[in-house]
């Protein structure tokens, strides 16, 4: 007789827990939106019920109609389109230089000696000193205020890059050179990843700080950006033009953060940490 064959199992669906993650994602999404959108609804009542005039901070109503009017007028887009390449350019510069920088010095001892005790002093400089050197060095356009905001963003890349290579745990070195790994196939199975970690907390860290310097860098002499906006609403007295121009930063700082994140999460899946969500 032969044996009844029993049909192969069959593997389980993930559906559920993909709803379930989906679910918890938007959950929150909306526990973060709960905040703002409360104080703002507050502020709003605050004001129709008479307990505030809201000239000098204006109820969400009115910064909606402003934003409605700059939008109309094309000049929102404008404006945040100036303010954006900026910071793409001085992004870019910054991370470029912070992590080569970063790198060397993490990775030897003399550069590091040489190099650090200056870059630490650099780094206690306000930005704001910085703005009549490069405005005489560089002009009062655009490559002032690029480099202004690759300052910013150059010091938190160059200190998590440094700190992140010079933390390595020296057995995982031993071991890789245990297993004859070249100078290549180190840096790329060894002291990559071990640094990724640090290495996309510091460009979180020189994002945020790189936006702090865009306002600082478009508050000279500069004819478009969100940065301008905020001087003209200023010198105009239009409270709810400079609420707006904020409520603006405010929002691509952190569409741009979330970006950076979904862009590095695939890098870093391998993590069994205890913040790790699903």
């Amino acid at each position: 007789m032969s044996a009844a064959i029993e049909p192969a199992a069959q593997p389980k669906r993930k559906h559920g827990k993909g709803v379930k993650g989906a679910l918890a994602r938007w959950s929150g999404l909306a526990l973060g939106l709960l905040l703002p959108l409360g104080l703002a609804l507050g502020w709003e009542l605050a004001v129709r019920a008479g307990l505030s005039n809201g000239r000098l901070v204006p109820p969400p109503s009115v910064i909606y109609a402003t934003f409605a009017e700059l939008a109309k007028t094309g000049e929102l887009q404008r404006h945040t389109l100036a303010t954006l390449a900026r910071m793409a350019a001085g992004f870019g510069l910054g991370v470029v230089t912070g992590t080569l920088l970063g790198a060397l010095t993490g990775y030897s001892r003399f550069i590091f000696r040489l190099l650090d005790p200056t870059l630490q002093a650099l780094r206690a400089i306000p930005s704001i000193a910085w703005i009549p050197l490069f405005i005489l060095w560089l002009g009062i356009f655009e490559t002032s205020k690029v480099v202004l905001i690759a300052v910013g963003v150059f010091f938190p890349v160059y200190l998590g890059v440094t700190g992140a290579v010079a933390s390595v745990d020296r057995k995982i070195v031993e071991v890789g050179r245990l297993f004859r790994l070249s100078g290549a196939q180190m840096v790329r199975r060894i002291l990559l990843p071990a640094v990724l970690p640090s290495y996309v907390i510091a460009l979180r860290s020189g994002l945020g700080l790189g936006w702090m310097f865009v306002v600082a860098a478009e508050l000279l002499g500069a004819s478009e950006g969100l940065g301008y906006l905020l001087v003209d609403g200023q010198q105009l007295g239009k409270p709810a033009q400079i609420v707006a121009a904020i409520v603006v930063f405010a929002v691509i700082g952190k569409i741009t953060d979330w970006l950076l994140v979904a862009a590095t999460a695939p890098l870093l899946r391998w993590e069994d940490r205890y913040g790790a969500r699903a």
